[in-house]
């Protein structure tokens, strides 16, 4: 078994790596990105989509939009305005930026959609543009920086996001270094670091970013490039946050997490992303430091979210007025917030926690919020997206339309404040680097799909049907001298899986890991069977808005009901226990459009009579509604919205 450690000085750092994090402490090391290639199911088709539809796409928004002129107009002088809304839509070409690093790493990417020149085009357009804005101190922010802006640089941290670009910068600048070896980037993200610094390190300002998100970039600044000065800031910011630095204007303290320190801060608190960003950061800094103080907070923060604030689906975030996470329970279906944003900062928290301790139960949280919270934020074709991610559709929804939502009907194809798709596309390039860990003596698998996977002394080819089936075959094409472990991630829902090596008997395992030590030797084949039975799950009893309602999985993916599936209304369907058991889950033809292979779920319920007019009848008096048998369609959650628009619900009424 593993032993989860926060550091030990005496081993290695990892160099730097062809990953997004590459810590040098923890019980687990991520692989390379180059060491493991997705060759086929739903991981590698949406990475496809990515590469052919996401990013073309969203590469016409970001010119449509003014993004790359703005950085133009600072550095040419063009006197042209600011374009845009927001002083932070400088990282809208960050993030996107980090991921066509990736994709410009990867063979024949985009080829579908003009070839790499589309791809390569605006990244050399863009990485050109950045270089030459940056002011002759490091600074850099082409709101601020726009000679009809009159503000000053630093003058607004609580909403002027300037570190919040520095952050997306960096991150930026280690993937193109670590993909591609251009270190353009990673000069103009250290200078502008280096003036972070003269203004907020030891000797500097003691305030912190109004936003989240710069701790964890700079920590990965400090390991690619080994200056502990990052390193240092990082772990200012994260100490400093919670002791009211943050300038308050619109919403309280509790929305930037500056109302406690982090160790001592109650419960996961105000805006989703940033307490995601933070919390990704903080386990960053406490990984890198040893400091185990952070991680019993952090531990305590994530068991508390995911015991009394996450969604089934693994959103966070009930509230739309501040974007926030609300109170323990406060989870209303049709009100869910669930940012696409969030889903991702989370699963960046879950995964470093999971890097720092082996504890599978974080990529078991992690592995929700991928097939459901995060995969619904992006539409099938790949070019429309969700902001926000509800639980619920009503009959009688009034849909926005006009000008703000160009007439759309569900997804829209950008925003004015297009944080989630830049987001969206980076952590579609960025899948493969959350397959396999290792240890010195053990190749482990967290995350499943048809891949390639090369460590040292060893290859193996995984297929999988995932998550449309449990079945994955993993077959050794080239194995290391000696006793070897290969592990592999049992998720909490898989009762009864089991394992077999060489057509042996299969043997059951437990969720967790399940390990095979041996002496490997090529053509040696693991079949391991995660049972994909239908469930359903109730809520606790203090979630008002679900109680009497049951949510239905089947796998890593929660389950809704569609309208357009249904002969009864979606309000009217009653669900019980005896009709989950006799579920049948199949292929659905006509829905392959919108994902190929997906499996689709019948099964009989009740069908409720009309209801009554009256809205608060007399305890006693409204009587049982009577119900007719019927049966009920539900399709995977993360592709509703692909349709017309009509009414859906994840949480069906139960007798």
């Amino acid at each position: 078994m593993i032993e989860p450690q926060l550091l030990d000085a005496t081993k290695p750092r990892l160099a730097s790596g062809r990953n997004a994090v590459a810590p040098g402490a923890g019980a687990l090391r991520p692989l390379a990105t180059s060491a493991v290639t997705l060759t086929g199911g739903l991981l590698a088709q949406w990475q496809e989509r990515n590469r052919t539809a996401t990013i073309p796409h969203s590469l016409a928004e970001l010119r449509r939009a003014g993004n790359l002129e703005n950085f133009r107009t600072v550095k040419e002088g063009t006197g042209e305005a600011y374009r845009g809304g927001y002083p932070f839509l400088d990282t809208d070409i960050y993030k996107t930026l980090e991921g066509l690093a990736y994709e410009l790493a990867r063979d024949g990417a985009g080829e579908a959609a003009g070839g790499t020149a589309l791809v390569r085009d605006f990244y050399e357009e863009a990485v050109e543009l950045i270089a030459g804005a940056q002011a002759a101190n490091g600074y850099l922010n082409s709101y601020y920086q726009n000679p009809d802006n009159k503000k000053d640089a630093w003058s607004d941290l609580t909403w002027g996001h300037e570190l919040y670009n520095l952050g997306h910068l960096i991150q930026a600048a280690v993937a193109a270094k670590r993909q591609l070896g251009d270190d353009r980037l990673l000069t103009v993200a250290c200078r502008f670091a280096d003036h972070a610094i003269a203004m907020f390190g030891p000797t500097g300002q003691e305030q912190v970013c109004g936003h989240p998100e710069v701790e964890m970039a700079l920590v990965e600044l400090f390991r690619e490039t080994g200056c502990t000065d990052y390193l240092t800031l990082a772990t200012l910011f994260v100490e400093r946050r919670g002791h009211g630095r943050i300038k308050l204007n619109h919403f309280p303290a509790e929305y930037f997490q500056d109302n406690h320190p982090l160790r001592e801060l109650p419960s996961v608190t105000g805006h989703a992303v940033r307490m995601g960003y933070l919390a990704a950061g903080a386990a960053d800094v406490g990984l890198e430091t040893g400091d185990e103080t952070l991680f019993t907070a952090l531990d305590r923060l994530w068991n508390d979210m995911v015991d009394s604030k996450l969604y089934i689906t693994g959103g966070l975030g009930s509230r739309h007025s501040d974007e926030a996470i609300g109170d323990r329970y406060e989870l209303p279906s049709e009100r869910s917030y669930s940012e696409t944003c969030a889903a991702i900062s989370i699963m960046q928290w879950g995964w470093r926690m999971f890097l720092a301790t082996a504890e599978t139960r974080y990529v078991d949280v992690f592995e929700t919020i991928l097939y459901n919270a995060y995969a619904v934020g992006l539409s099938a074709d790949g070019t429309k997206f969700f902001y926000d991610n509800p639980l619920q559709r009503r009959p009688d929804h009034e849909q926005r339309s006009g000008a703000e939502t160009g007439g759309e009907a569900l997804r829209r194809s950008w925003f004015g404040c297009p944080c989630c798709p830049p987001n969206v596309i980076r952590w579609m390039s960025e899948l493969q680097d959350h397959i396999a860990v290792t240890t010195p003596d053990s190749l482990r698998i967290a995350n499943y799909a048809s891949a390639t996977i090369r460590t040292t002394g060893m290859v193996l080819e995984m297929t999988a049907n995932y998550p449309w089936d449990g079945d994955v075959r993993a077959v050794i094409t080239a194995a290391p001298a000696g006793e070897f472990t290969l592990a592999f991630r049992i998720p909490a829902w898989a009762g009864g899986a089991r394992i077999s090596v060489n057509g042996g008997p299969a043997e059951t395992v437990e969720p967790g890991w399940a390990e095979v030590t041996r002496t490997w030797n090529a053509e040696d084949t693991v079949a391991l069977v995660l049972p994909m039975v239908v469930r359903a799950h109730t809520s606790h009893p203090h979630l008002d808005a679900t109680r009497g309602s049951a949510s239905v999985a089947r796998g890593p993916l929660v389950y809704c009901a569609e309208q357009q599936d249904n002969e009864a209304g979606v309000d009217d369907i009653i669900l019980g226990a005896d009709g989950v058991a006799r579920a049948q889950a199949a292929a659905n033809p006509p829905l392959t459009t919108l994902a190929p292979d997906v499996v689709v779920l019948t099964l009989p319920v009740r069908i409720a009579a009309p209801a009554p007019a009256t809205l608060y009848p007399l305890l006693g008096e409204a009587g049982e509604r009577a119900t007719t048998p019927g049966t009920a369609t539900l399709v995977p959650y993360f592709l509703w919205g692909n349709r017309q628009a009509e009414p859906m619900r994840v949480w069906l009424r139960t007798a």
